[in-house]
C-alpha cells in the first residue's frame, strides 16, 4: 500500500488511467473499474461525567475507487487488480476526533484535510485455484476486514483458494501488514484481547488455513487453525445450516473458538474459548434472530486489532460483547418493506445484553446495546444504487465510563467507470 501525498487527484488518476490502458489494448478481458462514493457522519456522545472526551463528531466524503481485471487466457492466467482510497475531511475539530472516519494528529488532535492510499493486487489462476498476492481484503471466520467506517481496512500478504473439488472450497494464506481503516500507511500486526487494543504485541506474521465442506444446498461444516507469530495460535470450528419449515426459513450458525498464546507470547498468557451461536427465522418480510454467545477461559476474544468480529454471533454496531467470561443473548428482528410494495426499505432493530463481566474493574460487571438501522437504496433509474443509512445505537455498562449513544448517517453511490 503506497500513501498518496495528493490523494483524491492521484488515487483516481492513477486507477482509472491504468484500468483504460489496459481494457483498451486489449491485454486483459473482462476489466472493469467502479468507484463508491461513501458521505459518512458519525456522532457519539458520552453520558458519563468522568469520560475523558464527551464528544466524537467527524463528517468526511470517501472514494473507494476498483480496479478489476479478468484473467489472460491459457492454462495459466495472471491479473492485476488495483485499490485506491481517498478519505476528504469535512467537518473536524480536535476535541472531536477519535471516529475513525480521519487520521488525527495525537499531539494537537487536528485531522488532515484528506488521506489516502493505493494498493496492488496480483492474482493467478490455474483450473480452479486462484492465489492473490498485494492488497488484500480477507472475509474470513479468522480474520475479516473492517469496513465499518469510511474506508474499509486492508491487509497486506498473499491468499490462496481452491474449489477443485465441488463441496470442498480449501484456503491457506499468510499475512504481515494491515493499514487501518483511518490511516494513510500500514504497519505491523497487533491483537485485540477482550477487545482491548494491544500495540505492543506486534508481530509480521499472521498464517492460517481452513476448509470448508457442503453438506447440501444450505448446509456446511468449516474448519479453521491461524496463528498470530509469538503472540496467540487459534482454532475455529462451524456448522451452517438452513431447511424451509412451511412457509418460514429457519437455520443457523454455530461456531467455537479456541485461542492460546504461542512462541514468545508478547501479549502474555492467553486462554479463551468462545461459543456463538445465531438461529434465525425467515417468513416473507419478516427475519427474527436469536443470538447466544460466551466467552471461557481467562481472557476474552482474541483477534487482530480492528478486524471486525461479525464471526460471532452478538457482534453489533458498537459493541462484541467479548469480555472474559462474558455471557450475552440477543434479539433481532428485520423488516423488508419489499413485502408492502415499498422495495428498497428496510428496518433492523435489535437489543443485546451482557453479564458475568470480569475486568480489572468488574468481576461481575454487565453491559447491553440497542440498535437501530433504517435503509433506503432508491428504486429510480437515474439515481440507481444511491443508498441512505440512518444507525443510531445506544451502549450501557455497570462498570467505567463507557456509556454512549451513536449516530450515524451514511449516503453511497456506486459509480461504474467502464
Amino acid at each position: 500500500m503506497f500513501a498518496l501525498n495528493n490523494p483524491t487527484t492521484r488515487a483516481a488518476l492513477l486507477c482509472t488511467s491504468a484500468w483504460s490502458a489496459m481494457a483498451d489494448a486489449g491485454l486483459i478481458d473482462d476489466s472493469k473499474a467502479t468507484v463508491l462514493l461513501r458521505n459518512y457522519y458519525f456522532d457519539r456522545d458520552y453520558s458519563d461525567s468522568g469520560a475523558t472526551q464527551s464528544q466524537r463528531q467527524e463528517w468526511a466524503q470517501g472514494f473507494i475507487i476498483k480496479g478489476t481485471s479478468g484473467f489472460t487466457p491459457g492454462a495459466v492466467g495472471v491479473g492485476l487488480d488495483v485499490l485506491g482510497l481517498v478519505g476528504v475531511k469535512l467537518d473536524s475539530s480536535p476535541d472531536r476526533t477519535g471516529t475513525e472516519l480521519l487520521p488525527y494528529d495525537h499531539d494537537d488532535g487536528r485531522a488532515p484535510g484528506s488521506y489516502g492510499r493505493l494498493g496492488l493486487t496480483a492474482k493467478v489462476r490455474l483450473s480452479r485455484t486462484e492465489l492473490r498476492l498485494g492488497e488484500l481484503m480477507p472475509d474470513m471466520p479468522i480474520l475479516r476486514f473492517n469496513d465499518g467506517r469510511l474506508l474499509p481496512q486492508t491487509f497486506q500478504g498473499a491468499m490462496l483458494t481452491s474449489k477443485e473439488t465441488d463441496r470442498l472450497i480449501l484456503h491457506a494464506g499468510q499475512i504481515h501488514a494491515f493499514s487501518p481503516r483511518s490511516a494513510a500507511d500500514s504497519e505491523d500486526l497487533y491483537p485485540s484481547v477482550s477487545g482491548r487494543t494491544v500495540a505492543t504485541a506486534t508481530s509480521d506474521r499472521f498464517t492460517y488455513a481452513g476448509g470448508e465442506y457442503s453438506l447440501g444446498k444450505d448446509s456446511a461444516l468449516g474448519l479453521w487453525t491461524a496463528k498470530l507469530e509469538d503472540v496467540y495460535r487459534q482454532n475455529y470450528y462451524s456448522l451452517t445450516h438452513y431447511q424451509p419449515a412451511g412457509g418460514w426459513t429457519v437455520g443457523g450458525v454455530l461456531g467455537a473458538f479456541d485461542t492460546r498464546d504461542t512462541g514468545r507470547s508478547l501479549a502474555g498468557t492467553l486462554d479463551n474459548q468462545a461459543a456463538s451461536l445465531l438461529l434465525s427465522a425467515a417468513h416473507g418480510g419478516h427475519r427474527f434472530y436469536l443470538g447466544l454467545q460466551r466467552m471461557y477461559g481467562e481472557d476474552g476474544w482474541v483477534t487482530i486489532d480492528r478486524s471486525l468480529g461479525s464471526t460471532l454471533a452478538n457482534d453489533m454496531f458498537a459493541n462484541t460483547f467479548v469480555y472474559a467470561n462474558e455471557r450475552s443473548w440477543q434479539l433481532r428482528y428485520d423488516y423488508n418493506f419489499a413485502a408492502l410494495g415499498i422495495p428498497g426499505l428496510t428496518l433492523l432493530v435489535r437489543y443485546t445484553h451482557g453479564d458475568h463481566i470480569n475486568t480489572v474493574e468488574t468481576t461481575n460487571g454487565r453491559e447491553w446495546e440497542r440498535d437501530v438501522g433504517l435503509t433506503y437504496t432508491y428504486q429510480f433509474r437515474a439515481l440507481q444504487g444511491l443508498s441512505v443509512r440512518w444507525i443510531n445505537a445506544e451502549v450501557g455498562r455497570n462498570f467505567g465510563v463507557n456509556d454512549f449513544t451513536e449516530n450515524r448517517l451514511i449516503v453511497s453511490l456506486p459509480v461504474e467507470l467502464f
